[in-house]
C-alpha cells in the first residue's frame, strides 16, 4: 500500500494537483490534501513536480 505524506512546507500553490494524472489531491484550507491514496500510480510525478519539495511517495 502506498502512504503520501505532504509536510508543512506545503505552499497550497496547487501543483500536484495540476500534475497528478489520477487526482489524488484536492486543496483544503490552502494546502494540498491527499484525498485518492488508493488510486495512487506511484509514478511521482507529484513528488517530483512539488516546488518546495513537500510531497514524500511512501511504498
Amino acid at each position: 500500500m502506498v502512504k503520501i505524506v505532504v509536510d508543512d512546507k506545503c505552499n497550497g500553490c496547487e501543483t500536484c494537483v495540476n500534475t497528478c494524472p489520477v487526482g489524488v489531491y484536492e486543496m483544503k484550507d490552502g494546502k494540498s490534501v491527499p484525498v485518492k491514496v488508493d488510486e495512487c500510480l506511484v509514478c511521482r510525478a507529484c513528488e517530483a513536480q512539488c516546488p518546495p519539495g513537500a510531497i514524500q511517495v511512501i511504498e
